[in-house]
């Protein structure tokens, strides 16, 4: 077995369209559930307004300007040795309210234009079709995904850009982090996954489940329609793993813990195998939840399964029922709670800081689905504080990735387990997608912004860039 990572392997970055581009309004671009989103802070959520309102400030409007700047920021890419970039098409830049019989060539022509930008660049692109946005007319519309007369217009745009950018990207994905829905508890993550606003409490659950079936119906048939446009085209899910451990070796946390990944799984057990699981039936019947879906639907399911599974990993988490533990209950396994891990630290964020937990999650995943894998999210988000002399020195996020990836690399070498690439999360700093600042960074390049949205959005690079261009250089050799 080799002691080395793979010549082939994908080292990269990730961003996202709603995140960088700005120019919302720009070129035919209709609004996008991204653009009702206001600033939050750390711990303070974002406000999903019912359209633009006068006198809000919305992050996602300017973003960092990457709509315009993108030929300056892969240049900066390309100096740090980028083999790929992963980011998003912007769904109402395609389809401004995604219901027109004809798509906007101005945006067609600005994904063309990056995509060659990129390419020229030595630099492969990565892309993600809905990355938390789709058009903000959807909603009002159809009340989001939780209608399944969305279903063909996310098919159209697919199928839209999979034709036009055939040639340009081989690797696909379909919804961003699809299972961050799961347990609906998060009304931002519902609404930037189904674009749902959900009023009646008792229905919730139902009605996300519902709404995530129709995705996965939309991301079959998409599959399917990508296949006959392009057989090359590698298409996959994008899921966020947040493994949770037992708490103890009591055998009742073991199965709490079986019990609460399960949620998790749901939607990349149908991406995989095809199928609606058979524990999520049976919590279906007990629960009294009636989802619908037709014979025709679920040979879909069967149809357009994917070639490999793209995820993002931040964080773990614990669960137990030991009494004597005090933590977060939660509502559907009986006697449960979320509690902290004692043998780890957290970011200034809450986040469980656990590198470990990356090759758990490798190995985890592997043996559950036997498909190649793709870290396409992993990050520290920091302060980060701009000397005078301009600099920015972030050895905390060194160390971070430093120990992320040395766990992939025992996956790969020692475990065996087919990863694709490694992209870290906001390889440049964006608009943070849970607190919406701009303060929360991640990136190796820093952009002059502040929450408030007040900067010159000079770029700036951190030692960060020198120690991840090192690491590029020597495929993971120097750490």
């Amino acid at each position: 077995m080799s002691s080395k990572m793979p010549k082939d392997f994908l080292w990269g970055g990730a961003i996202a369209a709603h995140q960088a581009e700005g120019a919302w309004n720009v070129a035919g671009r209709g609004m996008s559930i991204a653009d009702v989103m206001t600033a939050g802070g750390n711990g303070i959520p974002r406000e999903i307004t019912r359209g633009i309102k006068e006198d809000v400030y919305y992050p996602n409007h300017e973003a960092i300007d990457f709509y315009h700047r993108y030929k300056e920021d892969i240049q900066l890419f390309k100096a740090l040795g980028l083999k790929c970039l992963r980011t998003s098409i912007s769904w109402s830049r395609i389809f401004p309210t995604g219901q027109e019989d004809e798509p906007n060539e101005a945006g067609l022509q600005y994904y063309d234009d990056l995509f060659d930008e990129l390419l020229n660049n030595g630099i492969e692109p990565i892309i993600t079709l809905s990355h938390f946005e789709m058009p903000y007319a959807i909603y009002e519309t159809y009340g989001g995904f939780v209608n399944k007369a969305v279903i063909p217009l996310f098919v159209k745009f697919a199928t839209c850009v999979f034709e036009r950018y055939k040639d340009k990207v081989t690797y696909w994905m379909t919804f961003n982090e699809i299972n961050n829905q799961a347990d609906g508890q998060e009304p931002l993550h519902v609404w930037t996954n189904s674009a749902m606003i959900i009023e009646e409490e008792s229905k919730k659950e139902e009605l996300v489940f519902q709404a995530g079936v129709n995705e996965l119906i939309a991301s079959a048939a998409a599959v399917i329609e990508g296949k006959k446009i392009n057989p090359d085209f590698q298409i996959g899910c994008m899921m966020a793993y947040v493994p949770i451990y037992p708490y103890s070796c009591a055998p009742e946390d073991l199965m709490a813990s079986v019990k609460a990944n399960e949620r998790r799984y749901f939607y990349s057990d149908i991406h995989v195998r095809g199928k609606i699981p058979t524990y999520a039936q049976t919590y279906w019947q007990q629960k009294g939840i009636k989802i619908q879906i037709s014979e025709e639907e679920k040979a879909l399911l069967k149809a357009g399964t994917v070639d490999y599974i793209g995820f993002s990993y931040y964080m773990s988490g614990t669960i137990t029922t030991l009494e004597t533990v005090e933590g977060q209950p939660t509502d559907d396994i009986p006697h449960a709670k979320i509690v902290r891990n004692p043998y780890i630290t957290a970011t200034d964020w809450g986040w469980p800081i656990d590198p470990v937990g990356l090759r758990y999650v490798l190995n985890t995943i592997y043996q559950r689905y036997d498909l190649p894998l793709f870290i396409v999210e992993n990050g520290f988000g920091a302060y980060d504080q701009l000397t005078e002399e301009n600099t920015i020195h972030d050895p905390y996020r060194i160390s971070y990735l430093r120990q992320h990836i040395e766990q992939l690399e025992k996956a790969v070498i020692e475990d065996g387990v087919p990863v694709l690439g490694y992209t870290p999360w906001g390889i440049i700093d964006i608009v943070s997608f849970g607190s919406g600042e701009m303060e929360k960074r991640y990136g190796m390049i820093y952009v002059d912004k502040d929450n408030a949205g007040n900067g010159s959005l000079q770029r700036l690079k951190k030692d960060s860039f020198a120690w991840y261009q090192r690491v590029i250089a020597t495929n993971g050799e120097e750490l």
